[in-house]
């Protein structure tokens, strides 16, 4: 037989049952020591920065590249996973390799994910690169807009600067 802890108005109480003979049982020792619990991971104050960068010029049916680049603005080292994401103009498909190469394209090809481990330090970049390619009947000269590059980390504390525009100069050829 054990005590149990119970509620009362003035506070918590040991409430210990009797026996047979109207003997309290004896209350337990010490209470078990308290297991420790793992820390939950460390975040940063870390600010990623989407920097806008157009692909090069590309003709109707041709191929070009977009450049997803991200920049950590700090103070510290990104202590989380970040994934940029890519969302291409209309008119235009994705076409791998990817790099990195856990990039994979969603959405219809609309879109194209890509992740990168904690650990990218202050005033350094991270880039995916994208080719793409422009369909046989996009108008030339032309320029594709609606385009865009965005960038989410569980670390980063500023999200006014997550994401940029880009756009596609289309050209003739010959």
């Amino acid at each position: 037989m054990g005590c149990a802890l119970v509620a009362l108005a003035a506070g918590p109480a040991l409430a210990c049952p009797t026996d047979d003979e109207g003997q309290q049982a004896p209350a337990p020792a010490a209470a078990p020591a308290a297991v420790p619990v793992a820390a939950a991971p460390a975040t940063s104050d870390s600010d990623l920065v989407v920097v806008r960068i157009d692909p090069d010029a590309a003709a109707p049916g041709g191929t070009t590249t977009v450049h997803a680049f991200v920049a950590n603005f700090g103070p510290d080292r990104t202590a989380s996973p970040f994934t940029l994401v890519v969302t291409l103009p209309e008119g235009v498909e994705p076409e791998g390799p990817f790099y990195p190469e856990n990039c994979y394209p969603f959405q219809n090809g609309h879109r194209v994910r890509c992740t990168f481990p904690a650990g990218l330090p202050r005033f350094r970049s991270a880039t995916a690169r994208i080719p793409v390619r422009l369909a046989p009947t996009v108008p030339a000269p032309s320029t594709l807009t609606g385009g865009w590059v965005a960038v989410r980390g569980d670390d980063d504390r500023n999200e006014a600067d997550n994401k940029q525009p880009f756009e596609i100069a289309v050209v003739r050829t010959g």
